[in-house]
């Protein structure tokens, strides 16, 4: 019952994780890109959607590193050997989020305009490699669930 209330909360957090960042890149940013904001609105737009999202992320990745690790630790096998491989998944999501936040996000606060296009396209390359990572975790954790018969 532990393992199974554990997997269910693994992967109703890697789903939130990865279904947010997916729609934000495919969904919500070309939209904005056509609204024909000029340069400095464009950034204070971008800005006040990012503003406190990074407290939303955490808790998630905090809470699908110790999910993971508590299946790994009542699972055998290939269970868990999947579950040790996601949780470096998850990790250098975490790295790469850690970096857009804490990094990232301040040098584009005080950046010139010029400077602008290369942060936003360094953000892109970085929410896609967060994306990846995520979704691929969440389809190797669905996958070995479900091959397994652990639901």
């Amino acid at each position: 019952m532990l393992v199974s209330s554990l997997l269910t909360v693994h992967l109703a957090l890697a789903a939130m994780w990865c279904g947010s960042m997916g729609y934000s890149l495919v969904v919500v940013q070309p939209k904005v890109a056509r609204f024909g904001f000029d340069d400095e609105r464009l950034e204070e737009f971008l800005t006040l959607l990012a503003q406190g999202n990074r407290w939303k992320v955490v808790p998630i990745a905090g809470a699908l590193l110790v999910t993971g690790a508590g299946v790994a630790a009542l699972t055998g096998g290939g269970i868990r050997l999947t579950f040790l491989g996601v949780s470096v998944l998850y990790c250098a999501a975490a790295a790469v989020f850690a970096d857009v936040s804490w990094r990232h996000w301040p040098a584009r606060v005080f950046a010139l305009p010029e400077e602008r296009p290369a942060l936003r396209r360094g953000l892109r390359l970085r929410a896609w490699t967060m994306l990846v990572l995520v979704g691929t975790a969440f389809a190797a954790a669905l996958l070995a669930t479900t091959l397994h018969g652990q639901w």
